[in-house]
């Protein structure tokens, strides 16, 4: 046998054998591939999302919709508590948000509804509630001055987010614990009229100027 051609024949053994290899993990894959009951988004969310095991609840968020607000106490930066019917005279965008944690994405958002004069009107307003502190959200503001021209309120302890489901949503970062991108549009006597959770966390001022505009 000519030893030249011992080489050739060796490579056409082993590439024989990858390609039989990779024809029987195909057909017989292992049992843990492509058997994975966790979604893929839960997955994805794992590390960003404060642990995928508490469900996306939006149930309780949806079911304000018809109904007037619910009395959460909010704050303003001088420690003056508002409820629901402070709410009254205007349509309302409540901006619920993780604040200082939410660079840029929230930021941005505030500074969007601060600068637009549709939101800042005798006939609406629009509202940032973030649950750090008065105090520390003045670093915001020192880092990014025109926060400053956005209306913010204050929900200690997170306790408004919990009670109108906010802290479950799709867009929470850290759920159970924070709120994410969550909007709840409220007509001039305070009656939820529309909720919008978004992951994507985009600028949404057209939008809701659009909702409100649907109002009767």
């Amino acid at each position: 046998m000519n030893n030249n051609k011992l080489p050739v024949v060796s490579i056409v053994i082993v590439l024989v054998a990858v390609l039989g290899l990779g024809y029987f993990l195909f057909k017989n894959p292992p049992q843990n591939l492509g058997q994975n009951t966790t979604d893929i988004n839960d997955t994805a969310n794992a590390d960003h999302h404060g642990g995928a095991t508490m469900a996306v609840n939006n149930e309780a968020m949806d079911s304000l919709i018809g109904k007037v607000m619910p009395d959460v106490q909010l704050s303003d930066k001088n420690g003056k508590i508002y409820t629901s019917a402070d709410f009254k005279g205007k349509n309302t965008v409540l901006f619920f948000n993780e604040g200082l944690m939410c660079y840029p994405a929230c930021w941005n958002q505030m500074v969007a509804f601060g600068s637009d004069i549709r939101f800042n009107s005798d006939k609406i307003q629009a509202i940032s509630v973030v649950v750090d502190s008065a105090k520390d959200w003045q670093n915001a503001i020192d880092k990014m001055p025109e926060l400053a021209k956005a209306v913010t309120m204050f929900d200690a302890n997170a306790n408004a987010s919990k009670d109108l489901g906010i802290l479950t949503t799709a867009s929470s970062m850290h759920r159970g614990s924070l709120p994410g991108h969550t909007y709840i549009v409220l007509d001039k006597d305070a009656i939820v009229r529309y909720v919008f959770d978004d992951p994507n966390m985009a600028i949404a001022n057209d939008m809701l100027l659009g909702k409100i505009g649907e109002l009767k």
